[in-house]
C-alpha cells in the first residue's frame, strides 16, 4: 500500500468531456498513488467509464478539456495504443478475447513473439504459461478460450495486460459476471498484484468488494468528483451510497405494499432440457416450479446450475433441446415452442445479456421499447412513429431513463438505463409472467433500488415475476419464495420467512436428490 506522501502515478486535472450538448464529465479530478488499489464508484451515468476512456485514449487528447499527467509526463494519448505504450492497461466489462484462438494466442495478439514476420510458438507458449502461473490460472496455454469459463477468461485478460508490462491496470466491473468463488480468487489476485507494486483502478458497483480490497475511493456523481478518501474503518457503505446517489438510502429494498397473492398462474412440470451440442447431457433435469398471481419467485443456484437454461428453454425453446415436460398457464396446458408462441401466451423473458440479446444497440429508445409489441403501434404493418414516440416518452419518464430524448441510441446509455429500456419493452408487452434474468447485474445501488420498485409494482398489479439472481441478498429482499437448483435439478424451496443466505447456500450446494 502506498503512502500519502508518494508522488502520484496518475493525475487527471479538471477533466471535462462533452457529447454534443450533453456534459458527461465536468471538472473531474483524480489522483492515484503508485502501488495502491483505487476504487471509482458512482451510479450508472456518473461518468466512470467515460473518465477511463479519456485516460486510456479511447477518447483521444483534444476531444476533452483538462490535462493528464502519468508517471511524471503529460498523458496526451491519441489512442489506446499510445496509452498502452506508456504502461496503462484497461480490461473492459465485455471481455475482448477471440474464442477460437488459444490462451497464448490471445495473450500476445497484436504483440506477437516474432522475428522477420515468423512467430516463435515455443517462445509464445512458454511466456504465456509463465503469465498464467503468475495470475494463478491452472490451464495449458494451448487451451482455446471457448473451452474455459468467464472467470478464467478474466484471468487471461489480466495476463494479457501483464504481458505488456503495465504500470496501471484498470478493471471495469471485473466481478460482474463471476460467481462467488471466481470473484474471491480475482480479488485476491488484485491484492497480490498490488503487493507486487502494480497500481490498480477498479470500477465496481459491489461495495462490499470495494471495501474489502481498495486503499482509496473516489466517488463520482453526475459527472463530477464528489469525494476522494482512504478506505478505513470510519468509511461505511452508507457513506459511499450517500455520495453516489446524493441522498440517504435507509433500506436497500423498497417496502413491499400488501397485496393479495392469488392462484397459480404459471407452472412447469417435470421439465427436462438437453445441452444443444451434447444431447446426452441434461442441463435441466425434471424440474417442477410454479408462480402465483402477484408473487415474486426467485431462482438461486451456482454458476451452471441450470437457472438461465430453464428460463430460456421455457421461453420459446431459446436454449437447448427439450427432453420433456409440460407448461401450464392458469391450469391449462400451453405450448411455447417458439418465442412468438411464448409471448402470445403472456410470457416475457428479460435476458441476463442485455447488450447482445436484450437490445439492438444501434436502435433508439423508441424502437427498442416497442420492438416486442409492434402490433400495438402499427396499422396494416406500417408503424405509427408518432404513437411509438408517445409510448416511449411515457416509459422514459415513468422509468426515469436518463436520456435527452427517446431518439437517443441505446448503445450510448449507461448499463442501468439500458436495463430500464429492456424492462420497458417487456412491460409494454403486458405479460402475465415476467422472467428477469440477473436484472441488476452491473448496475449501481440507486438504479437497483428503482428496478426493485418496478418489480414490486408489477407484483402489486397482479403480475407473476420470476427473478434469477446470483446475489442472494437480492433474492431474499425481493422474493416471496425461492427455488434452488444444482446441476440442473431442483434441490429446495424456501419461503420468504425462512430465507437466509446460509440456508440457500446449503440447498444450492446440495447434490440433486434421487
Amino acid at each position: 500500500m502506498s503512502s500519502a506522501s508518494a508522488t502520484p502515478l496518475l493525475e487527471m486535472r479538471d477533466i471535462t468531456k462533452r457529447f454534443g450538448n450533453v456534459t458527461a464529465l465536468s471538472d473531474v479530478n483524480l489522483v492515484v498513488l503508485p502501488g495502491e488499489i483505487h476504487a471509482i464508484c458512482g451510479e450508472n451515468g456518473a461518468g466512470k467509464s467515460t473518465l477511463m476512456k479519456v485516460l486510456s485514449g479511447i477518447h483521444p487528447h483534444g476531444s476533452y478539456d483538462g490535462e493528464i499527467v502519468f508517471d511524471g509526463a503529460p498523458g496526451d494519448f491519441k489512442d489506446i495504443r499510445s496509452s498502452e505504450r506508456r504502461g496503462i492497461g484497461i480490461i473492459h466489462q465485455e471481455l475482448a478475447l477471440v474464442p477460437v484462438l488459444s490462451i497464448a494466442e490471445n495473450i500476445f495478439l497484436g504483440n506477437e513473439h516474432a522475428s522477420a514476420g515468423v512467430i516463435s510458438w515455443h517462445e509464445t507458449t512458454s511466456h504465456a504459461q509463465q503469465l498464467l502461473d503468475r495470475v494463478g490460472l491452472r490451464e495449458s496455454a494451448r487451451t482455446r478460450i471457448s473451452d474455459i469459463g468467464v472467470g478464467k477468461q478474466q484471468l487471461v485478460e489480466i495476463a494479457k495486460a501483464l504481458s505488456k508490462k503495465v504500470k496501471l491496470l484498470i478493471l471495469d466491473e471485473p466481478t460482474a459476471a463471476l460467481n462467488d468463488e471466481d470473484s474471491r480468487h480475482l480479488l485476491d489476485l488484485i491484492v497480490e498484484l498490488r503487493d507486487q507494486g502494480l497500481t490498480c483502478i477498479i470500477i465496481s458497483h459491489k461495495l462490499n468488494e470495494v471495501m474489502q480490497v481498495a486503499d482509496t475511493i473516489t466517488i463520482l456523481r453526475d459527472g463530477r468528483t464528489i469525494e476522494t478518501r482512504p478506505v478505513d474503518r470510519e468509511l461505511t457503505e452508507e457513506h459511499v451510497i450517500r455520495g453516489m446517489v446524493g441522498r440517504d438510502m435507509v433500506d436497500r429494498f423498497p417496502a413491499r405494499a400488501d397485496h393479495p397473492i392469488g392462484d397459480v398462474t404459471f407452472a412447469v412440470e417435470d421439465w427436462t432440457v438437453f445441452h444443444p451440442l451434447d444431447q446426452q447431457r441434461k442441463v435441466v433435469d425434471g424440474v417442477s416450479i410454479s408462480v402465483r398471481r402477484g408473487e415474486v419467485v426467485g431462482l438461486a443456484g451456482l454458476m451452471g446450475a441450470g437457472r438461465t437454461e430453464l428460463a430460456m428453454s421455457v421461453f420459446g425453446r431459446s436454449y437447448g433441446k427439450k427432453g420433456g415436460g409440460t407448461v401450464y398457464k392458469d391450469g391449462r396446458e400451453i405450448r411455447t415452442r417458439t418465442v412468438s408462441e411464448a409471448i402470445g401466451h403472456g410470457i416475457a423473458y428479460a435476458t441476463e445479456d442485455r447488450k447482445h440479446y436484450g437490445l439492438n444497440l444501434m436502435d433508439d429508445i423508441a424502437r427498442s421499447v416497442t420492438l416486442a409489441s409492434l402490433g400495438k403501434v402499427s396499422r396494416a404493418s406500417i408503424i405509427n412513429e408518432h404513437e411509438e414516440t408517445v409510448v416511449a416518452e411515457r416509459f422514459r419518464k415513468d422509468m426515469r431513463i436518463k436520456a435527452q430524448s427517446v431518439k437517443a441510441t441505446t448503445g450510448n446509455l449507461s448499463g442501468g438505463n439500458q436495463q430500464k429500456v429492456v424492462l420497458s419493452k417487456w412491460i409494454f408487452a403486458d405479460p402475465d409472467l415476467l422472467i428477469l434474468d440477473e436484472p441488476t447485474r452491473g448496475i449501481d445501488v440507486g438504479a437497483k433500488y428503482e428496478i426493485y420498485a418496478i418489480i414490486n409494482d408489477l407484483a402489486a398489479q397482479g403480475k407473476s415475476v420470476i427473478v434469477i439472481s446470483s446475489e442472494l441478498p437480492e433474492l431474499i429482499g425481493l422474493c416471496d419464495r425461492i427455488y434452488t437448483l444444482n446441476e440442473g435439478r431442483l434441490t429446495g424451496e424456501v419461503a420468504r420467512a425462512d430465507a437466509a443466505q446460509e440456508t440457500l447456500m446449503h440447498y444450492m450446494m446440495k447434490g440433486p436428490s434421487t
